[in-house]
């Protein structure tokens, strides 16, 4: 019987019950078994009552870790898998919600070796009152993809997103990574750490039918949300490139494509959706211009109550 733990961050959300509520009616794959270990960052244990009164199929582990810091949330969860020899540890957020086969979808891409770290997509579900343009765009769904090169064969450096994932974990060379806790304040811990695993040989997959659905609140409808989150991810992705070479091979081609985004933003200057959509672009290699001069990321953890991930995450 294989063991899959499901790693719940939460910090200060009422949402984590539904979250909690979803996961509970999971359907475990063949040969599994489900347990879901839930790590509070908030200062004093705000979530334990709503974990604890959470009935369930499955059976549920509290762990209090202050810090407001996501890494640390993070790590003790991985610490918790760890002790219980977890074969396999899966990734959801507190204000998602998971369907009932979501680890069945994640399970057919990496069951016979397929893959070590399987991604889905999490789709957004708007309000009414959302901007046009944004829903049009649907800048806040995420849709993981497998990066290859010009000529079509898969990247070496691979990364996905902690808020659908499943990781082999037991027997692994990556089973001692762990989150950067200087990333946890910032934004951008899971994809370094994702860069971790496959630097160190993990395989990737994504199954788009592995679908979480996630509600997004009203501080994130605007363009300044979007613009800071758009601007993190770039600093996150160059993180990740090491060496002279590559940094320098990095820059050029993020400053080109920072000048004709702007060029584009400046022609579609009448049109508030396109306008927008190239200045989302363009601030997402200004990020990586960012990244690559080592420049320090802003400070989001412990400057909000609504949520402990970063934008994006």
């Amino acid at each position: 019987m294989q063991r899959i733990s499901v790693l719940l961050c939460t910090y200060r959300r009422q949402s984590v019950v539904e979250t909690l509520a979803s996961l509970a009616r999971l359907r475990a794959p063949e040969g599994c078994f489900i347990n879901i270990i839930v790590a509070d960052n908030d200062a004093r244990p705000s979530a334990e009552h709503l974990v604890r009164e959470e009935p369930g199929s499955w059976p549920v582990t509290y762990v209090h870790a202050p810090a407001a810091n996501i890494s640390v949330a993070r790590n003790a969860c991985l610490s918790i898998a760890r002790q219980r020899g977890s074969d396999w540890i899966a990734f959801i957020d507190d204000d998602e919600i998971a369907p009932e086969d979501w680890l069945l979808q994640l399970m057919a891409c990496a069951s016979d070796g397929q893959a070590d770290v399987v991604s889905g997509p999490t789709l957004t579900r708007y309000p009414a009152d959302a901007p046009a343009w944004m829903v049009a765009q649907d800048w806040h769904s995420n849709w993981p993809e497998i990066r290859r090169s010009a000529t079509g064969e898969i990247s070496p450096r691979q990364t996905a997103h902690s808020c659908n994932a499943l990781v082999r974990f037991c027997g692994t060379p990556w089973r001692d990574v762990e989150f950067d806790l200087k990333r946890g304040t910032s934004g951008g811990e899971d994809t370094a750490y994702f860069f971790a695993l496959s630097a160190r040989g993990a395989t990737f997959a994504v199954n788009p039918d592995a679908v979480v659905e996630e509600d997004v609140s009203a501080d994130r409808l605007t363009l300044a949300w979007l613009a800071r989150r758009r601007y993190r991810m770039g600093q996150s992705y160059a993180s990740g490139t090491s060496g002279w070479a590559a940094k320098s091979r990095l820059i050029v081609l993020a400053l080109a494509k920072v000048i004709y985004c702007l060029c584009a933003a400046l022609m579609n200057g009448m049109s508030e959706g396109r306008r927008n959509y190239w200045i989302l672009r363009g601030l997402l290699h200004v990020g990586v211009l960012s990244g690559c001069a080592a420049l320090p990321q802003p400070q989001i953890y412990g400057q909000s109550n609504q949520s402990i991930r970063a934008p994006g995450e």
